[in-house]
């Protein structure tokens, strides 16, 4: 117990001492060293209760919760002072409303309600815990570094250093709160501090454009968190309970499914599923770490956590129907607006909301099948999108652009990035990486449960997926002029954070029949109540091991690029004759024309704004469709 309390409580004090200092190199240690210290608590909290799991109650209880209302008349009131300020009504009508609501249910109603397991560690908890401590940590060491580059490159901007990294360290702190969290107003608690500290890093620049976009994370959040609050209160009321736990034990009756809806609606709001998809587009104009933070370990995974643990009530359920249908709009025109980008980071944003909604899909079919997958690709995406998310950050500070088409010279730039980027990339899509491996088995799921829409999704949605992932790819293998042979030198805070990541995309694939057998049969065994099998079988599981051993073709072709590279270079062939220099040839009116190698990127089929327009659209009619079928089945 006193671990999980040090694991919650040292990141919240290493971003108090963060805050204070103002000394570059003092603040740079101080973080390294706490990182690390968060990474480790997180492995040593798994060694010792990953097997057989714990679950507690605090003895002043009690007192903590007066303590986490104090703290949310604080929030509430400096998001209200700020919502009048800046004429953000909404913000401060969302704060009103929920804030009171809590304190009311709380003190008037909570004290006679008596919670058994305020804490509960699990498998399920066990894998969020290592994505948070491991790859969360990794993030903050690697802003230390990107940081110090950012203001060099952006002097324009106040510098906030010790403000943006002690941020960083609360959003950890409230993400292993929210995951290890049994009582739904703890909770709850730390699911707002999640939407607050996005709301800090998104508003960073201070600009009017990342004010905007601030906001509006803000506003969509705090409508989220209106719909859980609500849920609290019935559940509470209705039944008596605010153990989480205790709820998914229940029967999916109608009375219980409202509940259920509201915490769905809260979850997709926080997984920026359609339509609430635009706050996580908008994170871009933050400073990477935030976005990788962001988009890979802490706030969009706290949506698809809790509908994970939802799933056994969602099914074929009426809020399962909406939940999953939300799913499959999300992940098929997300992936369809992502094929028009060339900004890299607008890429990752939109491949990460699609890839969000085919967890939500996996999730809300609630099979133990489509769990396994669900679960995996939580694993999955959180590292590969994670490590292209740093490399991207890095890479716009070497060639001065993140856009994909800038990054066909990455190789003479920097060899070690362009690697890196690659292996990302291929962890998204590549056989036999652990994504595709996900997908393999979604797939089956789907089949097998007889959602024949889910299987329609995935197939058309992975294909594009392909497509805009391999023209990157592409990209980054098509330099061909080696004239340049400086190797860039990344600082140390970037390289190996970047190199750990990279590490673990590769570990990942050999370890997930390790995974499975460890974490994921044990859980959904338990969770369903029979025994669990892994969805692929033997032969395929070694064809992939195998395919696996193989990827070392990859780091040998590398390796000129590192050492000295002997290759004799030679005119390759371009749409005229070669000049001589790799870079131009003679037009057909014998005039030196430079060539040119570009993406199509189907902006006249597949604009951005209209994938948007038609999926918040679909997904607001299938919210109202399952309103009506909830509310049909209450009545009767």
């Amino acid at each position: 117990m006193n671990l999980i309390t040090t694991l919650i409580l040292f990141p919240l004090a290493i971003a108090a001492l963060t805050f204070l200092i103002r000394n570059d190199k003092v603040r740079g240690a101080v973080v390294t060293v706490g990182a690390v210290g968060v990474a480790l608590l997180a492995v040593l909290v798994t060694v010792n209760y990953f097997q057989d799991g714990i679950t507690f109650s605090y003895q002043g209880e009690e007192a903590i919760s007066y303590l986490i209302m104090v703290l949310e008349v604080l929030i509430a009131g400096y998001i209200i002072t700020i919502g009048i300020r800046d004429k953000k009504y909404i913000v401060a009508i969302f704060s009103i409303i929920q804030t009171p609501l809590i304190l009311w249910f709380e003190l008037a109603k909570g004290h006679g309600i008596e919670v058994a397991k305020d804490m509960v560690y699990d498998k399920l908890t066990g894998i969020m815990v290592l994505i948070v401590g491991i790859i969360g940590s990794l993030i903050c060491i690697y802003a230390v570094g990107y940081m110090r580059d950012y203001h060099h490159h952006h002097t324009e901007f106040a510098e906030r250093k010790s403000f943006f990294l002690s941020v960083l360290f609360l959003f950890l702190s409230a993400m292993f709160g929210l995951v290890l969290s049994n009582n739904m107003t703890w909770l709850y608690f730390c699911w707002e501090i999640t939407s607050l500290c996005s709301f800090l890093l998104i508003g960073y620049t201070k600009t009017e454009e990342a004010k905007r976009n601030s906001y509006r994370a803000l506003i969509i959040n705090l409508g989220g968190g209106v719909a859980f609050a609500i849920a609290i209160v019935f559940v509470g009321i209705y039944y008596q309970t605010t153990e989480l736990s205790v709820l998914t034990a229940m029967q999916p009756e109608a009375a219980v499914m409202i509940p259920v809806f509201l915490l769905s609606l809260a979850a997709l709001t926080k997984s920026a599923q359609f339509p609430f998809s635009s706050w996580l587009l908008g994170a871009m104009v933050a400073p990477t770490p935030s976005s990788a933070l962001l988009h890979s370990a802490t706030m969009v995974k706290a949506g698809v956590y809790l509908i994970i643990r939802l799933a056994p009530l969602l099914g074929d359920s009426p809020v399962g129907i909406a939940v999953t249908g939300i799913g499959c709009v999300t992940f098929l025109l997300s992936s369809l607006a992502a094929v028009t980008q060339s900004d890299g980071k607008k890429i990752l944003a939109y491949s990460t909301v699609a890839n969000l909604g085919l967890i939500v899909i996996c999730a809300s079919i609630g099979s133990q099948e489509a769990l396994w997958a669900a679960i995996l690709l939580i694993i999955f995406h959180a590292s590969s999108k994670s490590l292209m998310f740093l490399c991207v950050g890095s890479i716009e500070h070497q060639l001065g652009s993140r856009n994909v088409e800038d990054m066909g010279v990455l190789a003479e730039v920097s060899r070690k990035l362009n690697l890196f980027m690659f292996i990302g990339i291929a962890g998204m899509f590549l056989a036999p990486f652990g994504m595709l491996i996900s997908k393999w088995v979604a797939m089956k799921a789907f089949i097998d449960s007889r959602h024949i829409l889910s299987v329609v999704v995935i197939a058309y949605g992975s294909a594009v997926t392909l497509f805009y992932w391999t023209k990157w790819m592409g990209k980054l293998v098509s330099g061909s002029n080696k004239k340049q042979k400086n190797d860039h030198k990344l600082s140390r805070h970037e390289e190996v954070p970047i190199t750990i990541h990279a590490l673990l995309v590769i570990i990942s694939c050999f370890a997930f029949p390790l995974i499975s057998d460890y974490a994921l049969v044990p859980y959904l065994t338990e969770l369903f109540g029979k025994e669990a099998v892994i969805p692929i079988g033997t032969s395929d599981v070694n064809l992939m091991i195998m395919m696996l051993a193989m990827l070392i073709i990859i780091p040998i072709s590398f390796i000129p690029l590192y050492k000295s590279d002997k290759r004799r270079i030679v005119p390759i062939y371009m749409a005229g004759e070669n000049t001589g220099d790799n870079e131009t040839f003679y037009g057909g009116l014998g005039e030196k024309r430079k060539v040119e190698l570009r993406n199509w990127y189907l902006t006249e089929y597949f604009d951005s704004k209209k994938m948007l327009y038609y999926g918040d659209i679909l997904a607001v009619l299938i919210l109202v469709l399952g309103v009506i079928l909830l509310i049909g089945g209450f009545a009767k």
